[in-house]
């Protein structure tokens, strides 16, 4: 995980919101067939971890993950989840909300120099 970390830029309530409906999540980014700046957010009991994919963190007490091969390609990146308006992967909890999580990332510098929530 060196060189690599996750933060939030706001969307406190809005993750609130989500976890007062369903329980605990978690997030998952992917390449996938979709947009892979969108992280799609799972009940955490519904979403089997792979072997191969890396945990970045948590926001809160929410756990963040990355598929093997986006880890790879993003793994100079600090991670920034962030909540937009629009429409929510269809799989994603955050989806029918008209608002959705979005993954922006920053290339690190000085990877010492991350911000771990």
């Amino acid at each position: 995980m060196a060189g690599q970390g996750v933060r939030h830029a706001g969307g406190e309530a809005f993750l609130a919101e989500i976890i007062a409906d369903h329980g605990p999540v978690l997030f998952h980014q992917s390449g996938g067939c979709c947009d892979g700046s969108s992280p799609m957010c799972y009940p955490r009991g519904d979403f089997i971890v792979g072997d191969g994919d890396v945990m970045l963190g948590e926001i809160g007490d929410t756990p963040v993950y990355i598929s093997a091969s986006q880890y790879e390609a993003w793994k100079h990146t600090n991670l920034i989840i962030d909540v937009v308006p629009g429409r929510g992967g269809m799989f994603s909890l955050d989806n029918g909300r008209e608002r959705r999580f979005l993954t922006r990332s920053a290339i690190c510098v000085d990877p010492s120099a991350i911000e771990r929530d």
